[in-house]
């Protein structure tokens, strides 16, 4: 093996639960130190790590992913080097990541490229989210002091281009859970199910989540739920966003940090890391979508897929070898997508997560994908033979990252997804207009969060076929109602600009009706 092939040598996860006994209310630099720890430990080597990492590159939190936001409670100024600091490392280079859940798994993808390159011999990944703890100190009336000062270097890669588009953030579809919401309903629409059949659908789907939750150790979440369990509407699991009840999205009240430690052959071999410790990365892609509003068909992202298909060829290998997968799933569609794109049936006995997935392992921000890289590590080394797919997106199945990973042996070649991403940035996108005349609905989802639910939806002009945004008054509730009691796809709308910019729905023929 070439002492430039890189391999994961360490991984550590550390976790805590606020009804748990000896609740710490940790800081997001100590608990990822504490998982930075454990990796280190995790390798087994016969010389102390921590002098030799030459980059820590670390995940940027949920609270300081966009330049408005500031953190409650004070944050480390220089994230990646106050975990350093906790393990006794000085490494040359320091990287805090843009915004994105496919972050942990392009880092991995990175670096493996530059260790098989001879740019650098070890890498340490990490990442926390202490949420949970912030709004149940918050809740109390309680503080803390997480400010850190730290010296050094700090590579920061800002906060990454703009996801979202104006269309949608005027018409009330400004959070993940409104425009992925719009994304399954229109998968359901494609599919031709009615409202209820979808949601067993979905919860049939997560069902199996709930009990790979259930024996981790570090799921926020051990409640082990039917499919009839998830898919139905009670005080407890409420409405979100149709047609999201709350059990079926990711669950951001999370304590937890993960870190993946990263070497050459040859750096591994001169540490005394045991070959037993070292798993191979035998392929991996990423790719990049349009906004949500140009792309050609809402309810699929085929760059997801496409990221998926070609990981498989870098790695040689056939749907069928792998495994076991990690699929990224704050909400169904986002595991519907890739799932079907690849072919794979309903029924297929293979997990979909090592971990418990995001609504019920737990949404650790933009780091969620570092835990299912740590369980899939632990997971092969205990069944050699085995080979896992992690897939980690970002945004609004905007990035998508995938890596293949193997205890067998991997000769590395290197992998490019500058061709794919130049045939996806080819496709044509769809023309967007404003919300003026009549239309028909594409896709919605009604935002329960409001007093008075608002509807957002998408559609296409009967006039040159344009796509639209648009939305219900949120001063007057009767059309809005009318979407709750009748299916609004495939309806006949009428739209008309407001004084504020917004496209307000005027008019809400359902499909029985015009028929």
């Amino acid at each position: 093996m070439d002492d430039n092939t890189p391999v994961i040598i360490g991984v550590g996860e550390a976790s805590e639960r606020i009804d748990a006994a000896g609740y710490e209310a940790l800081s997001p630099a100590d608990l990822a130190g504490r998982a930075a720890a454990a990796a280190l430990a995790d390798a087994r080597a016969t010389s102390p790590l921590a002098p030799h990492i030459q980059v820590i590159a670390a995940i940027r939190q949920f609270e300081v992913s966009g330049p408005r936001a500031e953190a409650p409670f004070g944050k480390a100024d220089n994230f990646p080097r106050a975990i350093a600091r906790r393990i006794g490392a000085d490494p040359a280079r320091a990287i805090l990541e843009p915004v994105g859940g496919q972050g942990p798994q392009h880092l991995v993808n990175e670096f493996a490229q530059a260790i098989g390159a001879g740019e650098t011999t070890m890498v340490l990944i990490c990442g926390s989210e202490a949420i949970s703890t912030v709004r149940h100190l918050a809740s109390r009336g309680e503080t803390r002091d997480w400010s850190e000062t730290v010296d050094g270097e700090l590579e920061d890669r800002g906060y990454g281009e703009a996801l979202m588009t104006a269309d949608l953030a005027r018409h009330n579809a400004r959070t993940a859970i409104s425009v992925y919401a719009l994304f399954e309903n229109a998968r359901r629409a494609r599919l031709g199910e009615g409202r209820a059949d979808y949601a067993l659908e979905m919860g049939r789907l997560f069902a199996p989540f709930t009990r790979v939750a259930a024996g981790n150790p570090h799921a926020m979440s051990r409640d082990v739920h039917s499919a009839e369990d998830l898919a139905t509407v009670t005080t407890s699991n409420r409405l979100t966003s149709d047609p999201y009840p709350r059990r079926m999205v990711a669950r951001d009240q999370a304590n937890q940090g993960a870190a993946v430690l990263i070497a050459s052959v040859g750096e591994a071999r001169a540490l005394g890391v045991p070959e037993d410790r070292w798993i191979y990365l035998h392929g991996g892609a990423d790719a990049r979508e349009r906004t949500p509003v140009e792309r050609s068909d809402l309810s699929a992202g085929p760059a997801s897929v496409m990221a998926a298909r070609r990981s498989l060829d870098v790695a040689g290998l056939r749907l069928g070898e792998i495994d076991a997968f990690d699929f990224y799933s704050c909400f169904p569609i986002a595991v519907f997508n890739v799932r079907d794109g690849l072919g794979m049936s309903a029924d297929d006995p293979r997990p979909l997560t090592v971990t418990g997935g995001l609504p019920y392992f737990g949404g650790a921000g933009n780091n969620y994908s570092m835990h299912a890289i740590a369980a899939m590590v632990r997971r092969l080394r205990a069944a050699p033979a085995e080979r896992g797919l992690v897939a980690a997106n970002g945004g609004f199945l905007s990035k998508y990252s995938v890596g293949i990973y193997s205890a067998r042996p991997a000769s590395w070649s290197g992998f490019d997804s500058r061709a794919l991403q130049a045939e996806i940035d080819g496709w044509p996108a769809r023309v967007v207009a404003p919300g003026d005349g009549a239309g028909v609905v594409e896709t919605y989802t009604i935002d329960y969060s409001v007093p008075t639910p608002v509807a957002t939806v998408v559609g296409r002009l009967n006039e040159g076929g344009a796509r639209f945004v648009a939305m219900t008054d949120p001063a007057d509730p009767t059309l809005v109602r009318q979407m709750i009691a009748v299916d609004p796809i495939g309806a006949a709308v009428r739209a008309t600009p407001n004084d504020e910019g917004r496209s307000i729905l005027t008019q809400f023929v359902p499909v029985q009706t015009a028929l």
